[in-house]
């Protein structure tokens, strides 16, 4: 049961800047300029070389392992194949509830443009519409996620660029390094409270590695895709947060004590400062790219519930393979379904979008942990290799990569730590009643 090769090097980059968006600190800029004390782009730049450490693993282990299980095929085989259900568990809470954030996400937007639809019904919508271009092939539909990359980055480039200009004309609203080096000192704990939720934002580079499968390249081609991701996201967080802090009439301290200013600060920002359509363009295009974002998340749960089906952790009935696409058909739908459920019963409940985004990090960060982990007990352990390169690629960077995660990990707010925790005794006990298949 084989995926089809189909995916060059620009289509894995393409997907990679669309599961995590361009624009993802739009939304996230208001909390964090209040959570970190004015530091946003400090937090990201911390919040780069932390997902740094964590892509130069993905791309170790993509190219040693190409499997479409990615964190959870990096475990089995570089730990073992329990610990491997454990991380493919933990991760797949990262990769269903995803898409579901930005499904909701992208139904809110559509609904501010258009309310007389309802928000269930724009989510439904984009859940259908992107479904079918899953089933389709990610390699039939590159034109359409192109064009889709193309539109974020023409209004950002535009919100740049004004911005820019604004600021020539008018001076800044905070001295130039404030955003990097604080006004009054730099509290550390409210920094790494910003990166725990500014991860969030990078969300979706580490999806390249679902698609080593279907690469028509090399080996190497889903690593280097996976950091090409990265630093181009990285870029772009900075250099959008740092206007934002610049051009933010409000100072950290009146968000912080104005929950309510927080969730549109940015659009605010654009809006008032450089041009109101312009914002207007700025919410459009994220709500937009949230649906397609909410696409490639889909596709890459789909893949890891084919390799988990594949491999007897899941029902085999997953890792069903289109006779004609070469697709994952029976995994495709079956994360289509949670999508639908999780992302529509929150638009029908209040405070549903931050119930979903809770579930998200926790997830996502335990399974980088364990991907360290995996490294070095592929390398260091199984393969005993102990040249000074390996000790320092395959042992300094993985633990340095779990010391610069663990602090993060701790500074997640509680009640995500406790929905982390419900969700993984769910998977122990999944595990111990289809112990017979490890």
């Amino acid at each position: 049961m084989a995926l089809v090769r189909s995916l060059r090097m620009r289509d894995l980059v393409i997907m990679g800047l669309l599961f995590i968006g361009p624009a993802a600190p739009v939304g996230l800029f208001g909390t964090l300029d209040a959570t970190s004390g004015g530091v946003v782009p400090l937090v990201y730049v911390i919040a780069t070389v932390v997902m740094g450490f964590t892509a130069w693993s993905y791309a170790l282990m993509s190219r040693a392992v190409p499997n479409a299980g990615a964190v959870y095929a990096y475990t089995r085989e570089g730990i073992t194949p329990r610990v491997g259900f454990i991380a493919g568990w933990i991760i797949l809470l990262d990769y269903l509830f995803i898409p579901a954030v930005a499904y909701l996400f992208s139904g809110i937007s559509l609904n501010a443009l258009v309310p007389a639809v309802p928000v269930w019904a724009w989510t439904l919508l984009a859940v259908v519409a992107t479904t079918a271009l899953n089933l389709t092939g990610l390699h039939k539909t590159r034109r359409v996620t192109m064009t889709v990359l193309i539109a974020e980055l023409i209004v950002l480039a535009l919100i740049l660029a004004g911005g820019l200009w604004v600021l020539w004309q008018q001076g800044f609203n905070r001295p130039l390094l404030a955003p990097f080096l604080g006004t009054e000192g730099i509290s550390s704990g409210a920094v790494l409270t910003g990166v725990s939720v500014a991860v969030l934002s990078y969300l979706g580079f580490d999806a390249i590695s679902t698609f080593a499968e279907e690469n028509q390249g090399s080996r190497n081609q889903p690593g280097r895709a996976t950091l090409w991701c990265l630093i181009l996201a990285g870029a772009l967080f900075v250099a959008q947060t740092w206007l934002g802090a610049l051009l933010s009439p409000w100072d950290s301290q009146t968000l912080a004590q104005q929950p309510e200013l927080q969730g549109k600060a940015y659009y605010v920002i654009v809006g008032d400062t450089i041009s109101p359509w312009l914002g207007d363009a700025l919410a459009f295009v994220k709500a937009l790219g949230a649906a397609f974002s909410a696409m490639v998340g889909q596709a890459a749960a789909g893949r890891l519930l084919f390799s988990m089906g594949r491999s007897g952790a899941l029902p085999g009935s997953l890792s069903q393979v289109g006779k004609r696409s070469g697709l994952p058909v029976t995994a495709l739908l079956a994360a289509a379904a949670v999508n639908t459920v999780l992302a529509v019963v929150a638009a029908s409940v209040d405070n549903g979008l931050s119930q979903l985004v809770s579930f998200v990090d926790v997830g996502a960060i335990c399974g980088f942990i364990l991907l360290h982990c995996s490294v070095i007990g592929l390398f260091l352990v199984k393969r005993r290799l102990r040249s000074l390169r390996a000790l320092l690629a395959c042992g300094l960077v993985p633990l340095l990569g779990i010391a610069v995660l663990t602090p993060v990990l701790f500074h997640i707010h509680t009640p995500a730590l406790a929905a982390g925790a419900l969700w993984l005794l769910v998977g122990l006990v999944v595990l111990w009643r289809r112990r017979a298949a490890f």
